[in-house]
């Protein structure tokens, strides 16, 4: 299964026939310590007789059965594995580079025509960092890192715009958001919320109707004016607000199935980055339609 966050969607994170997840390589033989390592017979773990022509294992002396057991640990560090606490520390240091970009657009951009246009360009810049990133094969943490700066740029500058119009806003959506996150992970972990094959095919469904809507809106508001389809105010807006940030909880569903499967199947440490990536593309998704449900929540 492939998450629809773009960086799951050309690289590992599969499923073979049997429907277990794996990180794009061929399963490991029975006996292997971790994908990608060798069998139990003729491998430099010696779990089984050797090939043919090898040399048999001897007896090992006191001497180097004493260096064995003072040796660290094979852990994650050794194997260049990833790990949760990985996902962790890469996932904080995004977050917190687009939280540094949107407290600094917040203090020094302004709010008017140039602030607006300036946050306009962010958001391209950081939409085409995203779609380089998406399309590469490995992951990149300069391309991640400059997403969620530009990022953190527009969002600063719009959560300012709606925080003059609807005082407190851009903070009843951060808590909006967190609330989601905390709930979506919780219900993940009890198993309360399974990703099956069925899950995802309805989720995938409605993402795709939701931005053929937003797209017919946005055609609507370009060349009718007015307020497009009126999905800015009234029932119609809460409705399509509710649906979006549901949408936003079935992306972070999908990343927390991914980075699950990506640490129980040995995905290599680097991966930890696309993890956060993919993180954060939901959380902002989930905070922008947080703000605007809060706005019309405020106006109502």
């Amino acid at each position: 299964m492939r998450s629809s966050n773009p960086i799951f969607t050309r690289r590992g994170f599969s499923r073979d026939a049997n429907g277990y997840a794996g990180f794009g390589q061929s399963a490991a033989p029975s006996g292997a310590p971790y994908p990608g390592a060798a069998g139990p017979e003729g491998t430099p773990y010696g779990y089984g007789a050797p090939h043919q022509g090898t040399v048999p294992p001897r007896d090992l002396d006191p001497d180097e059965l004493r260096r064995m057991y003072s040796a660290p640990a094979a852990g994650p560090a050794l194997t260049g594995r990833m790990t949760i606490d990985d996902v962790v520390v890469r996932t904080a240091l995004t977050l917190g580079t687009a939280i540094l970009g949107a407290v600094l657009a917040w203090f020094v951009l302004p709010v008017d025509a140039k602030g607006y246009t300036m946050a306009t360009g962010s958001a391209l810049v950081a939409f085409v960092l995203a779609m380089v990133q998406s399309f590469k094969r490995t992951p990149a943490p300069a391309l991640i890192l400059g997403y969620a700066l530009f990022e953190g740029v527009f969002l600063g500058v719009i959560s300012r715009m709606f925080n003059q119009a609807w005082a407190g806003a851009p903070l009843q959506a951060v808590l909006g958001t967190a609330a989601v996150f905390a709930g979506m992970l919780v219900a993940y972990r009890t198993r309360l919320i399974r990703v099956t094959h069925r899950y995802y095919k309805a989720g995938m469904a409605m993402a795709i109707g939701f931005l053929l809507l937003l797209l017919v809106n946005g055609i609507a508001y370009a060349f009718g004016g007015g307020d497009g389809l009126g999905m800015r105010h009234g029932a119609l807006g809460l409705l399509v607000g509710a649906v979006g940030v549901l949408l936003g909880a079935f992306f972070l569903s999908l990343d927390f199935k991914q980075i699950e499967d990506g640490i129980r199947h040995g995905a290599p440490q680097q991966e930890s980055w696309l993890a956060a990536f993919g993180l954060t593309l939901s959380l902002v998704w989930i905070y922008l339609e947080m703000l605007r449900l809060v706005a019309i929540l405020r106006d109502a």
